[in-house]
């Protein structure tokens, strides 16, 4: 139940609870340093590579940053499977020093993989945490089952999809088809897989579940999992903000702050106005 009565005016209802709300923002801290200071992680080893072992003697790298000297200058490079591209000035090379991703975007700047780790370790457990208390008051309070798509959800997606890439937006009770599915995808794919596939890595997790390395096909491609699962997220969070700020960035800003959303006019409301127009 919403905590108190919404404003006078206007067509709002109280669509987040604070349990919603408060995990909501704790994931957004807990991302922003898992992926800063992953970066910094992948730096120490800046490869991924398919395999249960990786090490000089194999060639099983799929994707690499680094750098070379030439002709006293150092160049960096980015190798994606056989095809090579110079990203001098980009990534492999920062401040004159072969580094992968520059200082800008890892926590922290300097070279540091042991604080790099304890950081990321450290938000990482949160995160889990966080997704435990948010599972359990969605399953409670209901949210979860509004959350999932079901079988009309899906019937309409198509027509979501388009109104999404014309930039006509719905604001009704409950999330469209495709915020759905995509919500749905983020919680229930994207963040388990990325948690197993954390846990894969870590050796006393090893020794507790092995299978789950196995799982993985090995701590090499397990690490390349995670490295996807981290840009799948990080291309989520770009859309996910390009769509609040066309969709309108006040509404889902106060849903997310105070609980209030404002929705469309219900279809008899809308038709009887006399300032209705047809698209």
């Amino acid at each position: 139940m919403p905590p108190e009565d919404p404003p006078a005016e206007g067509n709002l209802i109280y669509r987040q609870s604070i349990w919603t709300r408060a995990t909501h923002w704790i994931w957004a801290i807990c991302l922003f340093f898992l992926v800063l200071t992953g970066l910094q992680i992948f730096n120490a080893y800046p490869k991924l590579e398919i395999g249960i072992e990786s090490g000089f003697e194999y060639d099983n790298a799929v994707f690499e940053i680094g750098a070379r000297r030439i002709d006293d200058e150092l160049q960096g490079y980015t190798r994606l499977f056989s095809q090579e591209f110079d990203t001098t000035g980009m990534l492999g090379v920062s401040n004159g020093e072969p580094r992968a991703f520059p200082a800008a975007v890892t926590i922290p700047s300097t070279r540091s993989l042991a604080t790099g780790r304890v950081i990321h370790f450290f938000f990482a457990w949160v995160l889990v945490g966080t997704l435990a208390i948010w599972f359990i008051a969605s399953l409670l309070n209901g949210h979860l089952h509004d959350l999932l798509p079901r079988g009309a959800g899906f019937r309409a997606l198509g027509r979501d999809i388009a109104d999404h890439a014309r930039l006509r937006f719905h604001h009704g009770r409950t999330y469209g088809a495709l915020q759905k599915l995509s919500y749905a995808g983020v919680m229930f794919v994207l963040m388990p897989l990325m948690i197993l596939t954390g846990l894969s890595m870590s050796p006393w997790f090893n020794a507790v579940a092995p299978w789950l390395l196995d799982l993985f096909g090995g701590r090499p491609t397990a690490r390349t999992l995670h490295f996807l699962v981290m840009l799948l997220l990080v291309g989520f969070f770009a859309v996910h903000i390009l769509m609040v700020l066309a969709s309108g960035p006040l509404n889902a800003l106060r849903s997310m702050l105070t609980g209030w959303y404002r929705i469309d006019p219900a279809p008899e409301a809308d038709a009887a106005s006399p300032d209705r127009k047809e698209d």
